[in-house]
């Protein structure tokens, strides 16, 4: 069995833990760790987990609302952290204390209870990666920060069960938005973030019949609006708004369970 349940996302900080189940094996990985520790416990515990629950940490990329408690995390509980050499150069190569372990794009890691497939991304960062995920019956993309979508992206979220998607701006209210024009560009150019109809669109080419659960992620607090990107994503797969999953940045979500 696989689920997911996001602890956060957007500007203010970004995790997310996935758990899977073979009989009596049960193993979690948190993809990113962008709070402080204290607060990343408080919402592990929310998430009724403790950091020793956690059988390993993969970093998507050096972004601080990503990388966080990373750090102090893995040495006091002595977990092990994934990320591209491209990362950790970014970061300054911090001592994980012989944790870490380098993340590469299409090089599976295996969990035990399911594998994590990390893939690259267009993203503003030194050697951002992405993940699917599959315990052999179902699939789950998780795909926050990027621009655009490659094909090398697309490929890697056919056939997924569940998507945990961007949908980060408006861009009528990017537009409108007292951001500097430097900062509108960067959000809104192909190495920033998607808005809700590329989101959209990226739906629309990865969806088919067993698409069962999109959460969208990573949402401006100040472009965007749960209601415009349930609309657009709805929009893409011809379901009602309210099928779609928000992940919010102090709630995150339930834990969602995912079905082949």
């Amino acid at each position: 069995m696989l689920r997911f349940k996001n602890l956060g996302s957007g500007s203010t900080g970004n995790a997310t833990v996935v758990e899977g189940r073979c009989g009596t094996l049960t193993r979690r990985l948190l993809i990113d760790c962008g709070f402080g520790i204290r607060q990343l416990q408080a919402r592990l515990a929310q998430a009724q987990l403790q950091p020793d629950d956690l059988d390993g940490i993969f970093i998507t990329h050096e972004h601080s609302d990503h990388i966080g408690c990373a750090q102090a995390l893995a040495v006091r509980y002595r977990v092990p952290v994934w990320m591209s050499q491209g990362t950790y150069s970014a970061l300054g190569a911090p001592d994980f204390d012989g944790l870490l372990q380098v993340a590469h794009d299409m090089h599976a890691i295996d969990m035990g209870a399911f594998n994590a497939v990390p893939f690259t991304v267009p993203h503003d960062a030194r050697e951002p990666l992405q993940l699917r995920f599959t315990d052999g019956a179902s699939h789950l993309g998780l795909l926050t920060d990027l621009g655009h979508a490659s094909d090398h992206v697309l490929e890697q979220l056919k056939g997924c069960n569940a998507l945990m998607i961007e949908a980060n701006h408006d861009p009528a209210l990017l537009d409108a938005s007292r951001y500097p024009l430097f900062l509108k560009r960067r959000v809104a150019g192909p190495y920033g973030h998607l808005a809700n109809e590329a989101t959209g669109s990226i739906l629309r080419a990865v969806r088919h019949s067993r698409l069962q659960c999109v959460v969208a992620a990573h949402l401006s607090a100040r472009n965007n609006t749960p209601t415009l990107a349930k609309q657009a994503l709805g929009r893409a797969l011809d379901t009602s708004p309210d099928d779609i999953t928000v992940a919010s940045p102090t709630a995150g979500t339930p834990w969602l369970t995912v079905t082949g």
